[in-house]
C-alpha cells in the first residue's frame, strides 16, 4: 500500500466533501484497518459505516464511537444482544427495510439512544424498499420504539460503463422521495445518506446531506476502467512473481485466493498490471493468475515481479492479515487488517 497516494485519496474525498458541504461517513468493509479509519476520522469523517456486526465491533473495540450499519440486521437471539452491547458502547445507527425487522431492531435496543435509518432501493435491487413505502417502514420502526432519522440507499447499478451518471441521479430521486414518504407520515427526515465511489463526484448536493465511499481509499482496477480514477489513484497492490511461462502465456503466483474472484461481465480481465497497462489477467485459480499480452507487447522473464492491482480491492483486503506500507518507494510500517474475516 502506497501511503501517500492513499493519504492523497483521503485528503480529496474530505475536501471535495467539504466544499459541497457533504457529511462523510467512510465505508471501513474496505481497509478494514484502524490506522485508515483514524486518517479519516482526522480529515473529518463524522464516523464509520461498517457492514456486519463483527466489523463494528472490531472498531467499537478500538475507540470509535460513531458507527452505522448500513445493512438490514436481523436482531434475533444473539445479533440481537450484540446490537444491543454496540449501542451501549458507542452512538449506533442501524438500517431497517421492513417491519418485521424493524420490530426485532426496536426490541433489541429499547431503552438506548440507537438511531435508524430507513433502506430504499434505489435501481441497485439488493436490499431496501421502494421509496414510495419508506415512510410505512419507518412508522413501523418507530412504533417499535425506535427513533428514524432519516434514509438511506446504495447506488451500487453505478458500477458498470456509462451508467454512473444515471445512478446518481436516480440516488438522489429515491432519497428525495423516500423523506417526502417520512414528512408526510410526521416523521422528521434530516439524514438522507447516499454515495459510493464511481457515483460520489456526481452526487446531488440539493438531496444529499451525507456520503459512504469506500473503495476510494485506495481504488482498483474496476474503479480505472469505471473512469473514476486513474493508475496514479490507486494505492493498493499485490506483488506477485512469474513463477512459469508457456509460449506467451506468463502465470504469477498470485491466484484468487489473494486478488479475490470478482470479474464483472464488462472488465476486461481479472485484474491488472499497472506497470503493464496492456496485459491482462486472462484467468484465476487459488494460487495462479495467467496474464497475457497483446502482440508486440514487453514480455516478462521468470522470477520478474510485477504488481497486480485487483478488481474489487474491498474482497483482497479481506484476504490478507497486514497492509504492507510504502512511502516514497521505501517500507515504512505494516498495518493490521484488524476486521478480516469479520463477515457476520
Amino acid at each position: 500500500m502506497d501511503r501517500d497516494v492513499l493519504d492523497r485519496n483521503l485528503a480529496t474525498v474530505a475536501d471535495v466533501a467539504r466544499d459541497r458541504r457533504l457529511q462523510v461517513r467512510p465505508h471501513a468493509k474496505t481497509h478494514k484497518c484502524l490506522e485508515i479509519a483514524r486518517r479519516q476520522v482526522g480529515l473529518g469523517a463524522v464516523g464509520l459505516t461498517v457492514a456486519t456486526l463483527s466489523e463494528a465491533e472490531t472498531f467499537t473495540a478500538a475507540g470509535f464511537n460513531d458507527l452505522f450499519i448500513a445493512y438490514p440486521v436481523w436482531a434475533r437471539g444473539r445479533s440481537g444482544e450484540r446490537v444491543r452491547a454496540l449501542a451501549e458502547k458507542a452512538r449506533l445507527r442501524v438500517g431497517v427495510d421492513s417491519p418485521e425487522g424493524a420490530r426485532l431492531l426496536g426490541r433489541a435496543l429499547r431503552g438506548t439512544d440507537a438511531e435508524a435509518l430507513v433502506e430504499v432501493d434505489s435501481g441497485h435491487h439488493r436490499s431496501g424498499v421502494s421509496p414510495g413505502q419508506a415512510g410505512d417502514v419507518a412508522l413501523a420502526a418507530a412504533a417499535a420504539g425506535l427513533h428514524v432519522v432519516g434514509t438511506f440507499t446504495f447506488p451500487g447499478h453505478g458500477y458498470g460503463p456509462g451508467r454512473r451518471s444515471a445512478a446518481a441521479a436516480q440516488e438522489a430521486a429515491a432519497l428525495d422521495t423516500a423523506s417526502r414518504e417520512l414528512r408526510g407520515k410526521g416523521i422528521d427526515a434530516t439524514v438522507r445518506s447516499g454515495g459510493s465511489t464511481p457515483t460520489l463526484e456526481m452526487a446531488d448536493t440539493t438531496v444529499l446531506s451525507e456520503i459512504r465511499p469506500g473503495v476510494y481509499a485506495f481504488n482498483d482496477a474496476q474503479q480505472v476502467e469505471l473512469g473514476s480514477c486513474g493508475w496514479a489513484d490507486v494505492a493498493l497492490s499485490a506483488v506477485a512473481t512469474v513463477v512459469s511461462r508457456r509460449h506467451d502465456r506468463f502465470i504469477l503466483d498470485a491466484g484468487s485466493k489473494v486478488l479475490g474472484a470478482d470479474q464483472p461481465s464488462w472488465a476486461s480481465g481479472a485484474g491488472r498490471l499497472p506497470d503493464h497497462p496492456r496485459a491482462r489477467v486472462t484467468a484465476l485459480s487459488e494460487h495462479h493468475a495467467t496474464v497475457e499480452f497483446p502482440d508486440g507487447s514487453p514480455a516478462l522473464g521468470l522470477g520478474d515481479r510485477v504488481r497486480v492491482v485487483p478488481n474489487h480491492v474491498c474482497s483482497a483486503v479481506n484476504l490478507s492479515d497486514e497492509l504492507v506500507v510504502f512511502s516514497a518507494g521505501e517500507i515504512v510500517d505494516r498495518w493490521l487488517v484488524a476486521a478480516r474475516g469479520a463477515n457476520h
